[in-house]
């Protein structure tokens, strides 16, 4: 059995750290929005590692792939393979790429880059949580 608490727990705070962000007054100074915003980053950087070993662990339990690989992107291209992506594998390989380049950079345009993919990450996380739990919950449910 494939125990998706921690993967919804991560989608959770996700998705309510970045309405927090969106909700920011412009008048807040530009110190405390960058915080916000590296804390958004953060939590999707959880989300999407919790995200794509469940899938793995998916592909291996449920779907019967015995040498499932070890890494974001070809599990990503097995999963679609195999019509478990919610959206187009290019869109998952954006995310792959957000998530390399924010490990070590959470300014500038990278940052802005990985933000503006958050509305539809949350949207594709939810759908496959969904998906391969075989439940609603409450994850991504203002999106």
């Amino acid at each position: 059995m494939i125990d998706y608490q921690y993967f919804l727990k991560s989608l959770d705070h996700l998705q309510a750290q970045f309405l927090n962000y969106q909700s920011l007054d412009p008048a807040l100074p530009e110190l405390m929005r960058e915080a916000v915003a590296e804390s958004v980053i953060q939590r999707f950087e959880i989300c999407y590692d919790c995200l794509w070993k469940v899938l793995k662990r998916y592909l291996i339990a449920v779907m019967g792939i015995p040498e499932a690989p070890n890494s974001p992107k070809p599990i990503f291209r097995l999963a679609a393979e195999n019509n478990l992506l919610p959206s187009a594998v290019a869109r998952w390989l954006d995310y792959a790429e957000a998530r390399i380049h924010t490990t070590h950079d959470y300014s500038g345009e990278k940052a802005r880059a990985c933000l503006s993919l958050m509305e539809d990450f949350i949207r594709d996380a939810t759908a496959l949580y969904q998906s391969l739990s075989k439940q609603d919950g409450n994850a991504g449910s203002n999106y």
